[in-house]
């Protein structure tokens, strides 16, 4: 008889299949719920697919060198290969690994570098992209789908749950809780207070320090909040995430403030002086290339870019007319 802590081969190579059915390709509505009936079978198949989660999460979506094969969801020799890669994954978890994870529900961890993006796909189907220099850990169990933003900002497609119990979509922030309604999404941390802007659906937010104190959050809106405090909505647009076309768009932006979201794509520091810090900046910017974004700025308004230590220390200055710069 298999352990508390072993699987049969069998049901794993099952649960590797799903996996690959579900995220190899478009997946329908009854193969979701195909999927959710087997996993009602026994609670080995409960514990088969709750090891195939870990392995999507960690991984961030079927590899590419797994999931081609499997488009084309013929029962041919690629695709059962693809499965059994899967399933050799699943079985390789360590022990000692899954019952931490079980305890601390935060082992699986994605991040991007200053400049990087990054788009996830989790087991359940949702979409996390992630912006520059961001960090989200990722926590399912069997009652909860969890996310820990550690840093950074974060744009989420929820996608229904693949799991025979529906499960609350939850990201916690260093302020409080964020519970998705069937949604579209973004999440950004800041020093002291987290920002949330919705494009479809609803978010309900909780403070971590307010007890019942909750405000949800519709499409088209915009809030910040504290541990403690939650502020009224304002209008959002699909402005706020054109970070994940790799641009940054200003519409009648201080240079101050442009300056302060342009730093976040870039290594270094950069600083405004006082008499250019209120110049109205307007456009989109690439934020893959912040140089020739500086090229852009200082061709277009009356400011110039000193750059020090190889660029790594930019000024914002008033550009001098030609008979000053003679002088």
């Amino acid at each position: 008889m298999p352990t508390r802590t072993s699987i049969d081969p069998m049901i794993l190579e099952q649960a590797a299949d799903w996996l690959v059915q579900l995220h190899g390709g478009p997946a329908s509505e009854a193969d979701r719920l195909a999927c959710e009936q087997w996993q009602q079978i026994s609670q080995e198949h409960a514990r088969a697919w709750e090891r195939a989660e870990l392995i999507m999460n960690k991984l961030g979506g079927v590899p590419p060198a797994l999931g081609m094969p499997a488009l084309s969801r013929r029962p041919d020799a690629s695709r059962r290969a693809t499965v059994i890669k899967l399933a050799a994954l699943m079985a390789a978890l360590p022990v000692g690994w899954l019952a931490w994870c079980r305890l601390d529900r935060s082992c699986v961890e994605h991040s991007t570098d200053v400049g990087q993006r990054r788009n996830v796909r989790l087991a359940d189907g949702t979409a996390v992209a992630l912006n520059t220099d961001s960090a989200v850990e990722v926590a399912f169990d069997t009652h909860t789908r969890r996310l820990n933003l550690q840093r950074g900002e974060i744009l989420i497609t929820t996608a229904p749950d693949n799991a025979s119990a529906h499960r609350a979509f939850i990201v916690h922030s260093q302020q409080g809780t964020m519970e998705a309604l069937g949604t579209r999404f973004s999440v950004r941390q800041q020093d002291g207070l987290t920002q949330l802007a919705v494009y479809e659906g609803a978010v309900r937010i909780t403070p971590r320090n307010k007890d019942n104190a909750t405000l949800t959050v519709r499409a088209g809106e915009q809030t910040t909040f504290t541990d403690k405090t939650i502020s009224l909505p304002t209008q959002t647009d699909e402005l706020n995430v054109s970070w994940q076309h790799g641009m940054l768009v200003a519409d009648n932006m201080r240079l101050q403030d442009f300056a302060a979201e342009l730093t976040r794509y870039r290594h270094g520091v950069m600083h405004v002086t006082s008499d250019v810090a209120d110049l109205r900046v307007s456009g989109s910017y690439p934020i893959d290339d912040t140089d020739q974004t500086l090229a852009m700025l200082v061709t277009t308004y009356p400011v110039d870019a000193v750059t020090r230590l190889g660029g790594r220390w930019v000024t914002f200055v008033p550009r001098l007319a030609k008979a000053d710069r003679t002088k």
